[in-house]
């Protein structure tokens, strides 16, 4: 079992350590990552493409690289934006990792790239322990999938430095307790806020871009708990 362990601690010192240069190469160039983590079927793709619109009308210069096992579907719903959109294929590995993304970067990103949306795998779990250079960690859950999902994953929900709910406009008809959910993320992660969202509706639209610039400036960025225990 301690093997085990130290081989885990030591892949994730590692990555740790890629994302650290990845970030200031990054930040050298004035590209800001956004790293977007959820369950599967939570509306990612629908709320980054919906972001990504915005961008463009403001004039906004982002990307969006999007991580799945099979399939290129999410790179052709946030093309639609008119953006540079990459897909990666993870042939089966449950989330990406720095040194990952570097490489599908190098000769792709556009230089004066302002922020990079990056669409994690489907999954909770693997990619809530990989830092990939991001300066805005973002978990999203739908009102779908119950009050208590900080609880069950709080690697996930105490790292993040925003929490985003979505799919608000079927909130009642699913009975979502907004008070309970908030009082579960207060839990894992003290003083991150909740904004809600609703991509159907527009309720909510803008906010994610919002705090994504304000990351580009250093500002408006909570620093969990759990990050500084680990750190």
């Amino acid at each position: 079992m301690c093997r085990v362990v130290h081989l885990q601690q030591a892949v994730l010192a590692k990555n740790d350590a890629t994302a650290q240069t990845l970030r200031a190469e990054l930040a050298a160039r004035g590209t800001t990552v956004v790293n977007v983590l959820s369950s599967p079927g939570s509306g990612k793709t629908a709320l980054l493409e919906a972001e990504l619109m915005l961008a463009r009308e403001r004039g906004v210069r982002a990307a969006a690289l999007t991580a799945d096992l099979a399939t290129e579907n999410d790179a052709v719903r946030l093309a639609r934006s008119g953006l540079p959109v990459k897909q990666v294929l993870t042939d089966g590995l449950c989330h990406l990792e720095a040194d990952m993304l570097a490489g599908h970067l190098d000769g792709w990103l556009p230089e004066d790239t302002r922020l990079l949306f990056v669409e994690n795998v489907g999954n909770l779990v693997c990619p809530a322990s990989y830092d990939l250079g991001e300066s805005l960690r973002v978990v999203l859950a739908s009102v779908t999938e119950g009050e208590d999902k900080p609880l069950k994953y709080p690697t996930a929900f105490g790292l993040a430095q925003l929490v985003v709910v979505t799919k608000t406009d079927i909130a009642t008809a699913v009975g979502f307790d907004e008070a309970a959910f908030r009082a579960h993320v207060e839990q894992v992660n003290p003083g991150v806020d909740v904004v809600l969202t609703s991509a159907r509706t527009g309720d909510g639209a803008g906010v994610l871009l919002d705090r994504a610039l304000a990351a580009t400036e250093g500002t408006g960025v909570h620093t969990p708990v759990m990050a500084r225990a680990r750190s």
